[in-house]
């Protein structure tokens, strides 16, 4: 997400991404399977996650109209509900977080992420070129 907007770095490493978060999403899916009752939000989250990156890959790709804002968007909520995914599944045994209630292991990461995600979205120069 931080590298130049363009083919080479950037498409190479959200090719990476994407294929890792759909490993991530299939080892979430068969541990939730196998402790269903306690782990079924994991399944949740991955599934979020990933169906917003292949949204936001699949932007790339279609070209629909305001493609750029859509893959920005995808592919960053991608990430938060990853990270979303983590806090609650391992934010009780790390510090600072397992001070905190659980219900802020779910909104910290968008009270983070959203604002970013925004900002993006209004400023990013690939979004403002797209209005000209």
């Amino acid at each position: 997400m931080l590298s130049i907007k363009r083919r080479g770095r950037h498409s190479k490493f959200g090719a990476v991404y994407f294929w890792c978060l759909l490993a991530l999403f299939a080892s979430a899916t068969f541990l939730s399977i196998m402790r269903w009752s306690e782990n079924y939000h994991l399944f949740v989250l991955g599934a979020a996650s990933f169906a917003c990156a292949w949204f936001g890959h699949s932007m790339v790709r279609w070209r629909w109209r305001h493609w750029v804002r859509l893959h920005i968007t995808g592919m960053s909520m991608s990430y938060v509900f990853m990270l979303i995914a983590f806090y609650v599944d391992n934010g009780k045994q790390l510090p600072v977080w397992k001070d905190l209630p659980h219900a802020m292991y779910w909104l910290l990461p968008l009270a983070v992420g959203l604002p970013l995600i925004v900002r993006a979205l209004l400023w990013h120069p690939l979004v403002r070129a797209s209005h000209h």
